[in-house]
């Protein structure tokens, strides 16, 4: 990811539609899983530090990141903060109950998304859960993509199968952002510049309020049932070991 990015999603993370939905969007379905009270959890790929925020309200969040700029936000949340890569993890196999990786996998950086979902699955415990959320669909590509710096985007077969092949039993792979994805279809048909830009700029408040509430409504229908589609695909994977 560009620099500017980092700089630009530090400053709009808190509010910004995208940012406030996702995180209630995930904290809905992370709160359906049964972690132990005081739960150790990785994030990896924690980027500014958002995530560690709202993820302390499950136990004890610790996180990392590759890119310096993004660590160095992260540190200002919490102390808990290595700089590292998802494909070599600084921890012992088995220290953490849960490990989660929010648009993560997709990156350049990350050259084997098997190896970093193999490096999950080791510094889980017996039982731990993974959740992992990725972009859908490679036919999305746009200008953002190249901000951003990706490398692949999702199919959800396919994710199952490289979460198998990482040695996790695959609980559920469901797409997520349904609302925004004609949209993004729209937007993507439109674009005809090929030069690099931001997605994330923060629209009117009352837009902003109605598409955080959209990703927050489909937050509740995932507590009962997968989504027929959506602008990302939504993980949850089990590591083999005690039974829940």
């Amino acid at each position: 990811m560009e620099t500017s990015e980092y700089h630009n999603i530090a400053r709009l993370e808190a509010g910004h539609w995208w940012y406030a939905g996702m995180r209630a969007l995930t904290r809905a379905v992370l709160a359906r899983l049964p972690l132990p009270p005081a739960a150790q959890i990785l994030d990896a790929g924690c980027g500014v530090g958002g995530g560690l925020r709202w993820l302390a309200e499950f136990g004890t969040p610790t996180g990392i990141d590759w890119h310096p700029v993004a660590a160095g936000y992260a540190a200002q949340v919490s102390r808990r903060v290595a700089r590292a890569s998802v494909q070599a993890l600084p921890f012992p196999e088995a220290a953490f109950d849960a490990v989660t990786s929010f648009e993560v996998l997709y990156h350049l950086a990350v050259a084997d998304d098997v190896a970093a979902l193999r490096e999950f699955a080791r510094v889980l415990r017996p039982g731990g859960w993974l959740v992992v959320r990725v972009p859908a669909h490679d036919w999305l590509r746009g200008a953002h993509d190249r901000l951003v710096h990706t490398r692949h985007r999702y199919e959800a077969q396919e994710l199952r199968a490289k979460l198998t092949r990482a040695g996790l039993r695959v609980r559920r792979v469901t797409p997520a952002g349904a609302l925004l994805l004609p949209p993004a279809i729209l937007r993507r048909a439109l674009q005809r510049s090929s030069e690099a830009h931001t997605d994330v700029a923060l629209p009117p408040p009352l837009i902003n309020r109605l598409l955080t509430a959209a990703l927050a409504a489909e937050g509740r229908w995932l507590g009962w049932a997968d989504l027929p589609f959506g602008l990302s695909l939504l993980a949850v994977a089990q590591k083999a070991g005690r039974e829940t």
